[in-house]
């Protein structure tokens, strides 16, 4: 039985690093950046104003108010390019270049301007740089604004847009194929006779792989019958980069993944791992697909799959942060640890009035509870051979994908 650190380690050592391919801006949001993204211009371009008004010298308009002569008007994408001189001013728009000569914006509230006249009165003083953002105070051209291995988020498709990149070069998406076994298995839509439950594995797996930015498919449900799984891991193997099953892999009678493993020959790197829960977890690698066999139970599926599948999934794609995002947090309510095995408790995470970030853990009755684990937005981590970890300690947590790094 290997520490969870380990296992990561072995699954970061063991998983290729893929190829990148150019995608259509519209479809990068969510994969992984295999290129740094570079400013062809800078930013802003030229002097822009802050807000509509006028563009005035300041030392036109000391004392007040000032007449000034209205010779021209600057708009977004249609500037006034010529050159203002003492005694004039500019009517200019939010976001249009402010004109040489000029060194400061007046507010159109802080001015009067007559119908039909063309000169404006100015009510109040403005200091020089006033409502202007000089050029390239933002970005340099060719300054660095992204890093490759970045996951990018709909906050970043503005940069990618603004400077140029119709197309993004990204990690391929590793192809996934998922299996979830057992003969107490029917499909979502069947009703479970006596003795029998519906498959929620295969539709977990497939979510978080999604997430993770693989193209999943999921595998029919396969039986306890070592011979078929044995035909269906080879066949989902040559044709996946990633195979990940659920369930068979503990050391009962009726748990035959393992034992199909071993009799095709693939190469196993752990099956077990001091973690809860989640420990009768199997990393293997057969015909250059990496396998992942875990547990059974619906939260350890979930736990196992983001400690491991997932940090896979990511690093083939490239990403430098390919594990789950630690932070620390105070702990809301006590737990219990485990003696042997590193444990990873569901939680919900809150800030109190106060901005502390808190994690509350759930009630939940085990590795089979997955109503409880609905409500997770994080793991609470507690170490290896720490019996309990009181109320109001602080404590490392991960955040579960699809969820903030702050509450």
């Amino acid at each position: 039985m290997i520490q969870v650190g380990e296992a990561i380690r072995i699954v970061l050592q063991n998983s290729p690093v893929f190829d990148s391919e150019a995608e259509a801006l519209r479809d990068v949001p969510g994969r992984i950046l295999a290129e740094d993204i570079v400013a062809d211009s800078d930013l802003p371009p030229f002097d822009r104003a802050q807000m509509d008004g006028y563009a005035v010298q300041a030392a036109d308009v000391e004392k007040v108010p000032a007449q000034l002569r209205i010779v021209g008007e600057s708009s977004a994408g249609a500037g006034w390019h010529r050159e203002m001189k003492a005694g004039e001013a500019v009517r200019i728009m939010t976001g249009a270049p402010v004109p040489s000569g000029a060194d400061a914006v007046q507010q159109v509230e802080l001015t009067r301007e007559r119908d039909g006249d063309d000169r404006v009165e100015i009510l109040e003083a403005v200091e020089a740089g006033r409502s202007i953002v000089r050029r390239a105070t933002e970005i340099k051209a060719g300054e660095t604004v992204l890093r490759a291995g970045e996951e990018i988020n709909a906050a970043m498709i503005a940069t990618l847009a603004s400077f140029g990149y119709a197309q993004v070069k990204v990690g391929r998406r590793p192809r996934v194929a998922i299996m979830a076994t057992g003969s107490e298995l029917v499909d979502v839509d069947q009703k479970p006779a006596r003795d029998q439950i519906r498959d929620s594995n295969n539709f977990t797996i497939a979510a978080y792989a999604t997430l993770a930015g693989a193209n999943v498919d999921r595998l029919p449900l396969a039986g306890d019958d070592t011979e078929e799984l044995k035909r269906q891991i080879a066949t989902a193997t040559e044709t996946s980069d990633v195979l990940i099953t659920s369930g068979g892999v503990s050391m009962g009678v009726y748990d035959f993944t393992k034992a199909a493993l071993k009799q095709l020959g693939a190469e196993i790197f752990f099956e077990r791992v001091a973690l809860r829960p989640g420990k009768p977890t199997v990393f293997a690698r057969l015909n250059n697909a990496l396998i992942f066999g875990l547990p059974g139970n619906p939260v350890s599926v979930a736990v196992t799959f983001n400690l491991f599948a997932r940090t896979a999934l990511r690093a083939m794609q490239r990403a430098t942060q390919p594990g789950l995002i630690a932070e620390t947090a105070r702990l809301a309510k006590a737990v219990k640890g485990s003696a042997e095995r590193e444990s990873y408790l569901p939680a919900i995470l809150r800030t109190d009035q106060q901005g502390t970030l808190l994690a509350e853990p759930l009630k939940w009755g085990g590795s089979s509870d997955f109503v409880a684990f609905a409500r997770a937005t994080a793991l609470i981590n507690v170490p290896a051979g720490v019996k309990a970890i009181a109320a109001g300690e602080t404590v490392t947590i991960f955040i579960l994908p699809g969820f903030s790094r702050r509450f």
